[in-house]
């Protein structure tokens, strides 16, 4: 039996990006000791970033919030649970009664994807709301790779991702996996990974307008104008027609509308796009043929090949490529995970679905249409301003800061203040969520159990791993699960009194009942006791492809097996699922949708559009994935990182000097002052600034941040570009000017 005193181990799964990677966590008197990573986790294997050690700061920010808060004549006051609850019932229900369903709009920010609670629940009380007026992150930096992925494959969440440990040929576009451990591809220790494909005598060549930390490491890197990856990657794909070098191998009869995309991307020769990508053509053609001769190669394309203007284009050219190099679905190329919970491609008949449907509703002002149960982020602002029957009356955001994270955050600022009533879950007073009469604090990561709902479905490999809580959550705090499901409940007109625990057994019963008919009641009789996210994580292991069936298959998995391995449980290297993935109402790739093939003809014609002199790029940073982080004093220490990276010929041309400031002006005239800094590293004409910063607004209580507050990239951006197809915003490759100040 151990003192209160004595030193506890715990192991815990990161949550504070997509690498996921395991912690061991020492305690003692309630209080973290030190944290490392676990070298028995069996898919992290001890890597650890700088952000896993932030956990012990976070969790004992003094200005992370741990009691709800309501606004009172314009200032907040702290507030018990029941009286928040009680404000939200008094103003939220009237405003549904008045103005109807779609005048309350949801925005869910990208750490929802990071706690269980969070993703398993939010989608109850959007389901609670009955409204279209939903927003996420996911319009910010990832809807083309999901949009295309689901058009070819059959689901939204089918992305391929690159077998790194087997791979000989990885070609990167528009990422920087040594900085972000993956991106729609979780691969904890990049830098490992690809020091051990290069040992083996492979190569990585990387495709970006900064030489950045990846570029580093690699065996070739190659500017491209921010903007233009369409065109190199129609350029190569037309090399591959044009110099026979087509080979679907294996999934020969389960590919359609190859004959569709070689007539698209006639025109597209490398000679022909050259110059609008900085990539000269025998380079493009280069690539091409060490592609298709390799044995084992992958294309990955990331968040660069999304927030740009043809963003769904490039995430199909790149799964286009992996098809007819004949390196999608095998060993060493790029293959599908197998999810041992929630992944939609493991469930249902094998190998055929209904496939994905966009447009079935569209935003009331831009007419943007709905994909995957959302419309644009850049929207809101604008359903905020504009009168008329469904005008956005109200806000509820989940870990959602989009003042800071979508273009001209200024204007969506203004627009906030504008409603009627506002609720925000979220652990800091933020940017955003100062805008909100009721502030309902979530758990400290510390504090929460924790199996990753989402990452699995994007690993390099196959695994199940769980996190029980590391401290205790304080005993007036409402778990973040109950509190989404407290907010559905007042939505639906049963009150802030009502029963959270009994609605959550009517929801999970109604589900099983319309799923699984007459068996329902005998699996609810075997998830009993649990409750809550870990009764649905259970209910998704037993069900899923690993599973044990509820007793069919004895030795199969359940929430309580993962949970007797702290380590996590290996499921072994990704193997080749097609055909049994797709979910195509073909059953086969549809290699050449027909919005997507029509699109093409929008990049011609913006092929012979003229380049803008000086665009402007993100910047990926280890230490800052969120803008919370420039709160924690171990993350923001050393040197300033929110500066404008220039090419000493461009700083010499524009009058800039290392140090000193530069003004950055976007479309419309808004303009933000940001720190030069010299580097080669930068492509000619193009400046990058990382994003997420910009600490420097009234009503926010962020005191580490607010000391170093950086330029809000996003407040140049035009709310008004988008992708059209995925509603992605366009956050790279648009022109600026630059001026000393």
């Amino acid at each position: 039996m151990t003192t209160p005193s004595a030193e506890t181990i715990h192991h815990r799964i990161c949550p504070l990006c997509e690498a996921c990677c395991g912690l061991e966590i020492r305690t003692a008197g309630g209080t973290v000791q030190s944290i490392r990573g676990d070298d028995a986790d069996v898919f992290s294997a001890g890597y650890i970033c700088p952000k896993g050690v932030a956990l012990k700061e976070l969790h004992d920010d003094p200005d992370r919030l741990r009691t709800p808060l309501i606004k009172r004549d314009g200032r907040f006051v702290e507030a018990t649970w029941d009286e928040a609850f009680a404000e939200i019932e008094r103003r939220l229900p009237p405003l549904l009664q008045a103005h109807g369903r779609n005048a309350v709009a949801v925005s869910i920010g990208n750490p929802s994807a990071h706690k269980m609670s969070l993703l398993l629940y939010t989608s109850r009380l959007v389901k609670a709301l009955g409204t279209h007026n939903v927003f996420s992150a996911s319009t910010l930096d990832q809807m083309p790779k999901q949009l295309s992925s689901g058009l070819m494959f059959g689901h939204w969440l089918s992305v391929a991702v690159p077998d790194i440990e087997r791979c000989e040929l990885l070609l990167v576009l528009g990422a920087n996996p040594v900085a972000s451990n993956g991106s729609l591809w979780t691969v904890p220790d990049f830098r490992g990974k690809a020091k051990a494909l290069r040992a083996r005598g492979g190569q990585l060549v990387v495709i970006d307008p900064r030489r950045s930390e990846t570029a580093e490491i690699a065996d070739q890197h190659h500017f491209i104008r921010p903007g233009s990856d369409v065109f190199l990657l129609l350029g190569l794909v037309h090399t591959l027609f044009d110099e026979n070098l087509v080979r679907l191998g294996r999934l020969a009869g389960h590919v359609a509308g190859v004959d569709a995309v070689q007539g698209a991307v006639q025109g597209f020769a490398p000679e022909a796009v050259a110059t609008r990508c900085g990539i000269d053509a025998a380079t493009i053609r280069g690539l091409a043929r060490s592609l298709a001769h390799a044995k084992r190669a992958a294309v990955y394309g990331r968040i660069g090949t999304c927030v740009q203007a043809f963003g769904t284009l490039c995430s199909w050219l790149v799964d286009v490529l992996n098809v007819l190099t004949g390196h999608l679905d095998e060993p060493g190329g790029a293959m599908f995970p197998k999810a041992a919970a929630f992944a939609a491609n493991t469930a249902g008949t094998p190998g055929v679905g209904r496939g994905i449907v966009t447009g079935r509703w569209a935003s009331r002002v831009s007419a943007a249409p709905e994909v995957f149960g959302e419309v644009p982020m850049n929207c809101l602002a604008e359903e905020i301003e504009t009168a008329g029957d469904g005008q956005v009356k109200a806000l509820i955001t989940v870990a959602s800061n989009p003042v800071l994270s979508a273009p001209n955050g200024p204007r969506l600022a203004a627009a906030l203040e504008r409603l009627d009533f506002m609720v925000s879950l979220d652990i800091y007073l933020n940017e955003t969520s100062r805008h909100a009469d009721v502030i309902l604090p979530g758990v400290s990561p510390l504090e929460d159990t924790h199996y990753d709902v989402a990452f699995p479905q994007f690993s390099f490999r196959n695994h199940a791993r769980y996190s029980a809580a590391v401290l205790p959550a304080p005993t007036n705090q409402v778990p973040e699960w109950q509190a989404l499901l407290k907010l559905a409940a007042i939505a639906q007109g049963k009150g802030a009194q009502a029963d959270v625990l009994a609605l959550d057994d009517q929801l999970l019963a109604d589900d099983l009942r319309r799923q699984s008919g007459s068996a329902a009641d005998a699996m609810l009789a075997a998830l009993s006791p649990r409750r809550g996210p870990e009764r649905l994580v259970d209910l998704a292991l037993r069900s899923g492809p690993y599973g044990d069936g509820f007793g069919a298959r004895p030795d199969g998995l359940t929430l309580a097996k993962v949970m007797a391995a702290p380590a996590g449980i290996d499921l072994g290297p990704l193997q080749p699922r097609i055909p049994e993935l797709l979910r195509t109402p073909s059953g086969k790739i549809e290699l050449a949708p027909a919005t997507l093939i029509a699109d093409v003809q929008r990049a011609r014609a913006d092929l012979r559009r003229p380049a803008d002199t000086m665009v402007i790029v993100g910047r990926r940073q280890v230490r800052s994935n969120n803008s919370w982080m420039h709160n924690l004093p171990l993350l923001a220490k050393g040197p300033f990182r929110c500066t404008a990276l220039v090419n000493p010929l461009d700083a010499q041309r524009l009058g800039l000097r290392d140090g000193a400031l530069a003004r950055i002006s976007g479309r419309g005239g808004r303009a933000i002052e940001a720190q030069v800094e010299l580097s080669d590293e930068m492509m000619q004409g193009v400046v990058s600034l990382p994003h997420g910063w910009g600490h420097d607004l009234a009503g926010a209580r962020l005191g580490t941040a607010a000391e170093r507050p950086g330029a809000n990239l996003n407040a140049v951006l035009d709310e008004a570009l988008r992708d059209p197809l995925s509603g992605n915003a366009v956050l790279g490759g648009v022109g600026v000017t630059l001026q000393a100040v």
